[in-house]
């Protein structure tokens, strides 16, 4: 099926791309955005993300080898309820859940973003 939305025109440098695409001076922003935010993210360890974590991951993997949303093959052990550095939750086994990066980064974001709009 082709895309029915029309190019647009872009503010930021005047060129015309395709609808959902991004041009070359966004797509550099972007970079720029999140290499400055990496640059300040604590590394995996002083999340808590340590040996005693990258233990349980791999049991729970060997256990639950598949995607909890869709049931393909699992790639990423999820906090069910996030952490937020609460070492309690974080190797908590009934906090897990097993999914495929596609879920994890597209409907449990979202997942987690409209319950932080519901708190507000």
């Amino acid at each position: 099926m082709a895309n029915s939305r029309p190019p647009r025109l872009m503010g930021c440098c005047g060129q015309i791309v395709p609808a959902g695409q991004q041009c070359a001076c966004q797509i550099a922003a972007a970079r720029a955005r999140k290499a400055k935010h990496d640059r300040n993210r604590p590394t995996a360890s002083q999340r808590g993300y340590g040996v005693e974590w990258r233990k349980l991951r791999a049991e729970f993997m060997r256990l639950h080898p598949f995607c909890a949303f869709c049931g393909n093959p699992g790639e990423v052990v999820d906090h069910i309820v996030p952490h937020k550095g609460r070492k309690a939750l974080l190797l908590s086994w009934s906090n897990l859940q097993t999914l495929c990066a596609r879920c994890h980064n597209s409907a449990k974001q979202r997942q987690e973003r409209a319950e932080a709009k519901a708190d507000v």
